[in-house]
């Protein structure tokens, strides 16, 4: 099988595919101490042809097993392209940072812009919110679609930000309502960066976040476009290092 590691501040996501392409593993694992165990563990009893990193912990994986590594833009348009062969503009959203990049024919990358100088603008944000407002992940857009009162979380910093959720509990403010101001707020700030990249359709969102119904709603809004989510779209980084794997052996 053919494998891709994408190691994340957050989850380390692997995927393995067969020589078709079809995904025959899936796992997601928390990133804690020494995430390079944690892929060998999982990996130690699998048949793998090539195995290739990505994420801000590919370099401690090439030291560990010896192995190639891409870079999160490329691994990204890589996987994309493969689910949406025309796709001009990326938007992922991951745990520590958020990417637009551009696609040009052919499956290649010319441009990207990231923001990885503060949590307010990425999926940690969310996360942080969720704990506070004691809202599973995983329901934190679905209920946030149940507002029915518009609260503005204005700060631009992860810290700040969180004091004003704070204070919107304290004033008894419904958890559904301030969770919309969050996602509300991280759906600006995505929309403001893809703007100044001039996204062209098609336009396919990435990352964990992209697994939130309400901000993928927002973001097609803001731009006045469609947004088109994978399947998997967390897994989107490590399906691409598994791609590239495969056709560094058929070189």
């Amino acid at each position: 099988m053919y494998y891709g590691v994408d190691i994340g501040s957050t989850y380390i996501k692997i995927v393995g595919l067969d020589k078709n392409n079809n995904i025959i593993d899936l796992k997601v694992l928390n990133t804690s101490i020494n995430p390079d165990e944690m892929v060998k563990d999982y990996l130690k009893n699998k048949v793998i042809k090539t195995l290739v990193a990505t994420g801000y912990g590919r370099y401690m994986m090439q030291e560990a097993f010896k192995v190639p590594i891409i870079s999160e833009i490329k691994a990204h348009t890589k996987g994309a392209y493969y689910f949406f062969n025309d796709v001009r503009t990326i938007i992922d959203l991951g745990g520590q940072d958020s990417k637009i990049i551009k696609v040009v024919e052919g499956g290649n990358f010319d441009n990207f812009k990231m923001n990885d100088k503060c949590a307010a603008g990425t999926g940690k944000f969310i996360e942080i919110a969720a704990s506070r407002l004691q809202i599973p992940l995983e329901k934190f857009g679905e209920i946030a679609k149940k507002s029915d009162k518009k609260v503005q979380i204005s700060s631009m910093c992860a810290v700040f930000a969180e004091s004003e959720v704070i204070s919107l509990i304290a004033s008894k403010e419904k958890p559904e309502n301030i969770a919309h101001g969050i996602i509300e707020s991280i759906a600006g700030r995505l929309a403001g960066m893809a703007k100044s990249m001039r996204p062209e359709d098609k336009v396919v969102f990435t990352g964990g976040g992209a697994k939130n119904i309400l901000l993928k709603e927002l973001l097609s809004k803001k731009l006045n476009k469609n947004i088109y989510v994978p399947k998997h779209p967390q897994m989107i980084g490590a399906f691409g290092a598994a791609l590239a794997g495969k056709e560094m052996e058929m070189k």
